[in-house]
């Protein structure tokens, strides 16, 4: 099945072996995910951004709810900063809603437990007999490693990854080092990588700064 890139972006920032999100307290994810439904947006043809600007091109429903959320949640943001801001916020609603899917799907399988045995908790496990999952690790991979200009959507989920510092979590460290130089071309081919995936990381080094 077809997978949109906040769906693709959800399976990444989950742990391959917990199932729990990755990043620090879970940033990585909500500015991945953020960024991620913004792109959709674009290349729908909903918005136009860069780093300074955002632009509503049209506010028509997609049918998606996750796109249409983000379009609503967008509200009178200014820039890509703004709205990037805005979505990362756990009352976005953006990660339940892309959860749900991959739920109703079968892409993903939920299991509910407990830490020392008081506290509740819940993992995202990736059933045995679905590989798509497993295969979006793979696809990152394969963009890194081959040698072909990839598509425009490849290009924007490298770019998301790099921005939010997922590639050491997904990738060995000796392919990220041998991989450095094709990684920065990849990440820089699309003007959308450019601004949203800049922003992106912006955010996260300035709110890990932040402590």
């Amino acid at each position: 099945m077809s997978l949109s890139l906040p769906e693709e972006i959800a399976l990444l920032t989950l742990d391959e072996e917990t199932g729990r999100p990755l990043g620090r307290q879970g940033l990585a994810a909500a500015l991945a995910l953020a960024g991620a439904a913004m792109m959709e947006l674009a290349l729908a043809g909903r918005l136009d951004t860069d780093r300074d600007r955002l632009e509503i091109l049209s506010r028509e429903a997609t049918g998606d709810a996750v796109l249409d959320r983000t379009l609503a949640e967008i509200g009178e943001a200014r820039d890509s900063r703004g709205a990037l801001m805005l979505l990362a916020r756990e009352e976005a609603g953006l990660r339940p809603l892309v959860m749900r899917r991959l739920l109703e799907t079968g892409l993903l399988r939920e299991e509910r437990g407990r830490v020392l045995l008081v506290f509740p908790a819940r993992r995202y496990v990736t059933p045995a007999e679905r590989p798509e999952p497993r295969a979006v690790r793979a696809r990152l991979r394969r963009i890194v490693e081959e040698e072909e200009i990839p598509e425009p959507r490849e290009a924007l989920l490298l770019g998301l990854a790099r921005a939010v510092a997922l590639l050491p979590v997904l990738l060995p460290e000796e392919l990220l080092a041998a991989r450095r130089e094709r990684i920065a071309l990849v990440a820089g081919l699309e003007a959308l990588n450019r601004s949203l995936a800049e922003t992106v990381a912006d955010l996260y080094a300035a709110r890990l700064r932040a402590g």
